[in-house]
């Protein structure tokens, strides 16, 4: 069910940047998502509405009274679009939400980091690179970086019947693989995120080995990966809709992921840093950015 909505906001200021994403500030044109990927974050938090799609209608508006305040103030910063929802959802082929909005965020020169799985994006080709020539960087990022615009695909697993299962309504990944070649002859800064990556099913070495050489010879210009975090006990909830996916196509990992997770939403630490350093290392070998900075 697809709803619309006002809201009294739209343009959220973060206390600190994200050493990952860049972002100073967030813009979310929805809520919800229709892609259905059992680990998502936002399932059953405020932030997905109950798994409901919304459209936050007046957004535009509301972004453009914000942005020519934070611009007149000179409170330049990146904009990370898509944070927790889906900005290329397929209902955005014809509301043309995401598109407005990179748009206002091109008239006040911010810089921009969108976050998809989606090939939707490409349409939006034209504004990315606008924003990317035309962005004024914050003071602090000077001389660090030369870009104003990136785009980040969200890939957690390569094999075609698994993605299936895990993100059943998202292009392929190989379909996102090909979308990072286009911007990439388009001269627009993007990568891959390997985020989830899911334990015991994509996070071995030789898993991040393959998939990082997939994004290296796609063109992507930086990757990065992170672990699997589960939240919340109620049945929405991606805690519970991951263990329901783990229980049903992977019950021998079951025991396994008891063991990481525990009481914990995340894996421990020692995981986290091996990660880390594995990904790390395979770029190093396949001569591609670790991060953007």
């Amino acid at each position: 069910m697809i709803e619309k909505v006002r809201v009294k906001s739209v343009l959220n200021r973060h206390r600190k940047r994200d050493e990952w994403f860049l972002d100073d500030y967030s813009v979310n044109p929805y809520y919800g998502c229709s892609f259905g990927c059992v680990y998502c974050y936002v399932r059953g938090s405020r932030y997905g509405k109950g798994g409901r799609v919304q459209i936050k209608v007046n957004s535009p508006e509301l972004l453009e009274k914000q942005l020519r305040r934070r611009a007149y103030r000179e409170e330049y910063g990146v904009i990370a679009v898509g944070t927790s929802t889906e900005p290329y959802m397929s209902l955005e082929d014809e509301v043309r939400l995401t598109r407005k909005i990179l748009g206002i965020i091109a008239r006040y020169r911010f810089p921009v980091h969108i976050l998809t799985k989606s090939t939707l994006v490409l349409r939006d080709a034209d504004l990315i690179a606008q924003i990317d020539c035309r962005a004024v960087l914050p003071d602090d990022l000077e001389g660090r970086i030369d870009r104003g615009a990136f785009v980040t695909f969200s890939i957690s697993v390569m094999d075609e019947r698994m993605v299936r299962v895990v993100e059943p309504n998202a292009p392929l990944p190989e379909e996102r693989l090909r979308a990072v070649t286009e911007l990439a002859e388009s001269e627009i800064f993007a990568g891959i995120a390997f985020i989830p990556v899911l334990p015991f099913i994509s996070d071995s070495p030789e898993k991040l080995d393959w998939m990082i050489w997939k994004a290296k010879e796609s063109g992507a210009k930086f990757c990065f990966a992170g672990a699997l975090t589960l939240y919340g006990n109620n049945p929405d909830d991606c805690r519970q809709t991951y263990f329901r996916f783990i229980r049903k196509y992977h019950p021998d990992l079951l025991p396994e992921y008891l063991k990481m997770y525990g009481r914990s939403y995340q894996p421990s630490a020692s995981y986290r840093k091996l990660l880390d350093r594995t990904a790390r290392e395979m770029c190093m070998k396949h001569g591609i950015r670790y991060r953007i900075l």
